[in-house]
């Protein structure tokens, strides 16, 4: 049940109708408050959840007040309640008789189980989001739940039909050169020369590792890797019915196996697990080559101007006082108007500062745009020219707007002149322009023959062309077949969109009307630009400056200083657990919350023993997570080694179960917190995030354009009352 309620929504959801408050036990003499506020909480949760709570912690103490105010009682008294023994199970039967509810037998069970493989094992869920699913269909069955373990087994049996089903219907589209293919994936050739012998890596192996540091190579090895994956020939509409969530989950399974443990796999589950990591696979390699030639693009203009700027640095040398000098070589001259230049003007002036006042002269003949587009031209035309045919012959560029249409028709007229080696297009050729060049790149691109015709240099057009490319990409008003991320703009609305608009709409509580939705949005940015002026002169920590057209200026706040209650509380700390690792901290807090139940093999099956596979998750979080690393963790450890715990790494380690354990660990602090002292936290102020270094392997690691480079960002969290 979640922790915050409107004051509607206690009302709509938690009041008390009179049949309801006859029910209650002895309701009218104001007997056993405890075991009436107890009955209460019990009806509500189950007409809301469609099970009843295992334990006080799981109902919301605002909730608990609200039913408590109907009653005329005290919520305290619901600390006495007991919630196992004969007094409970009377009110429970009280309450499904009242309901209409019944237990659940074993023909329902059977029933249910089919229900899931149909309906929901094909959405890809959650292990947390099926068992809630069953809990809603329970409470629309009308039927009590069986035992969270008996809930699990069911799942679980219904996981594994679902799957056989699955895996035989995805293995039999497969044709059989396909399947060969797909075997040759996880072959390894035995090498044995003189001196030593090894396997070599299989294809499957090779296909799984990142593209690596930014650079041709990065590029061309991705580019090998989509080709492998596309000469597999998967069929088009092999997962074109089923969830991406549920091809996400076999994709997953399959990254955590070797080749070798594929292998041993029957052949339906083999083929579908390298077909879901094939299908997802190449997606993702798409978008990697996808940025790697942003990232590259990019890097040829940071890398020229860098370079202009560190050559305006070096050999920058001003002379001064250049009008007193020309007019002591101009009297010079004049005196002496038959005389050579050296026994006349050396005197006067030296060569050295000639040859500085000819060095300047020709720096500041050429603007800075033009030296910086000389760099990129020499960057491209020596080294990353080489990746434009590559590129050209593995995307597929398309864009849907017609604004954008100039630079399709571009990539397209580069693809026809790959090879040719000419230097310029040919005069009949229609070159477009509009829309593709950038400004101040039309007088390098487009340059005169002999003849004092226009023709267009194929080098400057190119390197225009990718700017241009690079900058439709990342708004993805171009878009690549085959991507994720850089994908076709359409395909992210759903397919019924334009049937069901209305709907969408009203989900999205936005009005239909264009007009009335820029309305209301000028009048919100007019309201609160009316704010800002009229406040800005009568607030002394906000300036605006002259420079930029008019910059904000805001006064920074001064640090507060930090509350005697928190020196204390440290003090406390240090005093109660002096020395206390950061590993013991994370295993106490495991076994106060269990949040290590939330990760789950990404297997068929587990066979690691319970407190085995806590022991390894927990050290494989805590070198993970503190950039220690599995290797380290393990080093000081006998019963432990790193293939272990780099298994629990590759099976139980993902990024959805890593979030939902931070939810069990946010979700047990609030509930462990005083709520007199703290409130039930309505409002969390978030402070600016510091971005920390962290590994690639670190399942939280994320690239921050911002500050260049991978890490973990971290947000000060503080919760108002």
């Amino acid at each position: 049940m979640k922790r915050q309620w409107q004051p509607d929504e206690l009302i709509e959801s938690f009041i008390l109708l009179p049949n309801e408050l006859a029910l209650i036990p002895n309701y009218q003499t104001n007997a056993t408050e405890h075991n009436q506020l107890g009955f209460a909480v019990l009806l509500k949760f189950f007409q809301l959840e469609g099970r009843f709570p295992k334990h006080l912690g799981e109902i919301p103490q605002i909730v608990v007040e609200f039913i408590a105010k109907q009653l005329k009682l005290t919520h305290q008294s619901l600390v006495d309640y007991k919630w196992k023994g004969r007094t409970i199970k009377e009110h429970r039967a009280i309450i499904r008789s009242f309901l209409g509810c019944r237990p659940t037998q074993r023909p329902e069970k059977k029933s249910l189980m089919t229900w899931l493989k149909e309906k929901v094992m094909p959405l890809g869920l959650h292990l947390n989001a099926i068992r809630e699913q069953a809990y809603q269909r329970l409470r629309h069955l009308k039927l009590e739940p069986p035992s969270p373990k008996e809930l699990t087994r069911l799942i679980s049996s219904a996981a594994h039909n679902h799957e056989q089903d699955f895996c035989q219907t995805i293995a039999a589209r497969l044709p059989a050169d396909t399947r060969k293919r797909m075997d040759a994936l996880l072959e390894t050739e035995f090498t044995r020369d003189h001196e030593e012998s090894q396997f070599r890596q299989s294809d499957f192996n090779r296909l799984k590792s990142d593209p690596g540091r930014l650079g041709l190579k990065s590029l061309f090895n991705e580019i090998d890797k989509l080709q492998s994956i596309r000469q597999i020939q998967l069929p088009t509409d092999l997962f074109a019915s089923y969830s991406p969530k549920l091809i996400e989950q076999y994709r997953r399974r399959a990254s955590a196996d070797l080749a070798g443990r594929l292998r041993r796999h029957p052949k339906a589950i083999r083929y579908t697990l390298i077909a879901s990591f094939c299908y997802q696979r190449e997606k993702e390699i798409t978008d990697n080559l996808v940025d790697l030639l942003v990232q590259i693009i990019h890097r040829l203009s940071i890398s020229a101007e860098r370079r202009v700027e560190r050559e305006l640095i070096a050999n920058f040398k001003r002379v001064n006082n250049k009008e007193a000098l020309l007019y002591r070589i101009a009297e010079a001259a004049l005196a002496n108007p038959d005389q050579p230049v050296k026994e006349v003007i050396f005197p006067v002036v030296s060569p050295d500062k000639l040859t500085n006042v000819i060095e300047e002269r020709k720096r500041t003949g050429i603007t800075y745009r033009e030296k910086v587009n000389v760099k990129i031209r020499a960057s491209y035309l020596h080294h990353y020219r080489r990746m434009v045919p590559a590129i050209l012959e593995t995307l597929d560029f398309h864009s849907n707007n017609k604004q954008h249409r100039p630079v399709i028709e571009a990539i397209e007229l580069l693809r026809q002149y790959q090879g040719s080696g000419k230097r310029y297009f040919t005069e009949d050729e229609k070159v477009i322009t509009t829309g593709v060049l950038k400004s101040g790149w039309r007088e390098l691109v487009i340059e005169s023959n002999s003849k004092g015709q226009d023709q267009v240099n194929r080098v400057n057009y190119e390197i225009c062309v990718l700017q241009t490319l690079r900058d439709t990409l990342r708004c993805r008003e171009v878009w690549v077949m085959g991507a994720k991320r850089y994908g076709n703009p359409d395909t992210d609305l759903p397919q019924d969109f334009e049937a069901q608009r209305e709907q969408y709409y009203l989900e999205l509580n936005q009005p239909l009307d264009a007009e009335a939705f820029v309305t209301k949005l000028k009048l919100d940015m007019t309201a609160a630009l009316s704010s800002l002026n009229t406040s800005i002169p009568n607030d002394p920590q906000v300036n605006i400056l002259s420079r930029g057209n008019g910059w904000i200026s805001v006064t920074p706040y001064p640090a507060q200083e930090e509350p005697s209650n928190i020196h204390k509380l440290k003090q406390e700390v240090a005093k109660r657990w002096p020395m206390t690792s950061l590993l013991d901290i994370l295993k106490e807090t495991d076994l106060r919350v269990n949040f290590t139940d939330q990760f789950h093999t990404a297997a068929s099956r587990q066979q690691l023993h319970g407190p085995t596979l806590q022991k390894r998750l927990l050290l494989s979080l805590f070198g993970l997570g503190t950039n220690m690393g599995l290797k380290r963790v393990c080093a000081g450890i006998a019963d432990e080694s790193y293939p272990n715990l780099l298994y629990v790494k590759r099976q139980f380690l993902h990024r959805e179960h890593l979030r939902n354990a931070i939810g069990e660990v946010v979700n047990a602090t609030l509930k462990a917190r005083l709520g007199n002292l703290w409130g039930e936290a309505t409002t969390a102020c978030a402070s600016d995030s510091k971005k920390f270094g962290a590994w690639d392997q670190n399942l939280m690691t994320e690239w921050h354009s911002r500050y260049g480079g991978r890490g973990v960002m971290i947000y000060w969290v503080r919760f108002v009352g």
